[in-house]
């Protein structure tokens, strides 16, 4: 037998016949064969896990001293920046790591769709990401009232209030969310137990997401599939172990993120107002509204996709049903590439400005979201909605049309 191969001893023998942890060791990490091309965009994946254990802890933290009720929420907050040992420090760790999450998730999904991460036989494991999105963003959205700012009141207010659009049961749907007729003591109560509960749901989500990228196998640059390719042992030719290749690099990335991290965290929290409004340091008004109400950044695209729709009929829902179409499309995108390769570096012309195009739109409709109304921000909302639209909507077509090169029978260095 093999030294690689042989059973464990002593403690850790002891231990693994009762509970598997050296064959999830094995099989997660040293004989995880992943590809040997991974570049700086397989950063973004642990950097994810990495700000999840961060929220959670820091999540959890937060909540042995934030009192979750009208009166008490906003002094709650106040007591922990001023009074509580380092929970200016807490607070802002997780303020902060809710921006970090999105940033890396963003750029973990723009790198699915540059290597064609959610092609065969990718497609549950999008689709388990996209779920992962939708889970980020509920607690995100549950966790936006809770320091009980000017803003998070009134951008709770306005967002809760788009469930009203809906026809029939709008108004009882939004009472329902509410669990009142306003935003108040039992609104802030229930948004605060979903958006401590929901952490550990996405958690589970994570695991089963690497559950299945591990199934199936880590795509490359090149979007090739090492599995079919192995030598007489049946190791993939172009694959390396994870661990200690893969583990190293990661350890690398996460050490230059945390010292970005670190730096926002220490010297601009608030980050020019994206991370933390300025209203939001002034205790919630029923009578006194902003002069502009605008969500967090993270949720601006959206946010501008649904004031470009103008109402039908004095109903906001059309643009409440573009807004949600936005993401729920994404569910879809493993059926609308048509092309012959899955990495845009093999594929045309057309292809590869399609996408910086959605790029662009996505940008500057999260700019656009930020900005007060005007008739000039609204038709450049309403033209960068339909060029995020098009992305999707076009593939079929432009994606079995565009002209791609051939691609290598190896993964290339």
């Amino acid at each position: 037998m093999s030294a690689e191969h042989a059973q464990p001893s002593g403690l850790l023998g002891w231990f693994d016949k009762r509970f598997p942890i050296l064959s999830v060791w094995n099989d997660h990490m040293a004989r995880y064969y992943a590809p040997k091309n991974l570049n700086f965009w397989s950063f973004f994946g642990v950097l994810a896990i990495t700000v999840l254990v961060l929220q959670i802890v820091t999540g959890i933290w937060l909540a042995m001293n934030y009192k979750p009720s009208a009166e008490d929420a906003f002094a709650s907050v106040e007591y922990i920046m001023r009074d509580v040992d380092w929970g200016w420090l807490i607070r802002y760790l997780h303020s902060t790591g809710a921006s970090a999450f999105f940033i890396v998730i963003y750029l973990h999904m723009f790198r699915g769709l540059m290597w064609g991460s959610y092609r065969k036989p990718r497609e549950l494991l999008w689709i388990i990401g996209v779920v992962i999105y939708l889970a980020m963003m509920a607690t995100a959205f549950f966790g936006y009232l809770l320091p009980w700012g000017q803003m998070s009141y009134w951008g709770a207010q306005v967002i809760v209030n788009l469930f009203a659009a809906v026809p029939e049961v709008g108004e009882e749907l939004s009472t329902w969310v509410r669990g009142d007729y306003v935003i108040s003591d039992a609104t802030l109560n229930r948004f605060f137990a979903f958006h401590f509960l929901i952490p550990f749901l996405l958690a589970a989500l994570v695991f089963i997401h690497i559950v299945a990228l591990h199934h199936v196998g880590s795509n490359n640059p090149d979007g090739i599939e090492i599995k079919e390719k192995k030598d007489e042992n049946g190791i993939p030719l172009d694959g390396i172990p994870f661990h200690p290749y893969y583990t190293v690099k990661d350890l690398v990335g996460v050490v230059v993120f945390l010292a970005l991290f670190s730096m926002v965290v220490f010297f601009a929290p608030d980050f020019g107002g994206l991370f933390l409004e300025a209203p939001n340091f002034q205790p919630a008004d029923p009578f006194k509204t902003p002069e502009h109400i605008a969500p967090v950044w993270y949720f601006t695209p959206f946010y501008a996709m649904l004031r470009a729709v103008p109402p039908i009929g004095g109903s906001q829902f059309p643009g409440v049903l573009v807004m949600f179409g936005a993401i729920a499309i994404l569910f879809l995108l493993p059926w609308l590439d048509r092309s012959p390769v899955k990495s845009m570096r093999y594929k045309g012309p057309i292809s590869r400005f399609m996408l910086g195009a959605f790029v662009v739109s996505f940008v500057v409709l999260a700019y656009l979201g930020l900005k007060p109304s005007s008739d000039l921000y609204t038709l450049l909302a309403q033209i960068f909605t339909v060029v995020y639209f098009s992305f999707f909507i076009l593939m079929p077509i432009y994606s079995k049309l565009d002209k791609v090169k051939p691609v290598p029978e190896r993964v290339t260095s």
